[in-house]
């Protein structure tokens, strides 16, 4: 029985698409769009977490 979602390894895999393409120059620099936006990146994981309770 599975007691933990997969939410956090879903985020964490996104994530690293995303910078891989970025360093590949397959999509616009990310760096700075993740220096800004982190915080609600995060808010956004918390909610998800706590609609899923």
């Amino acid at each position: 029985m599975r007691s933990r979602s997969g939410v956090g390894a879903i985020v964490l895999i996104v994530l690293g698409a995303l910078f891989l393409l970025s360093n590949l120059g397959l999509i616009p620099r990310l760096g700075p769009l993740f220096a800004t936006w982190w915080p609600l990146i995060l808010i956004l994981v918390g909610v998800s977490l706590l609609m899923r309770r």
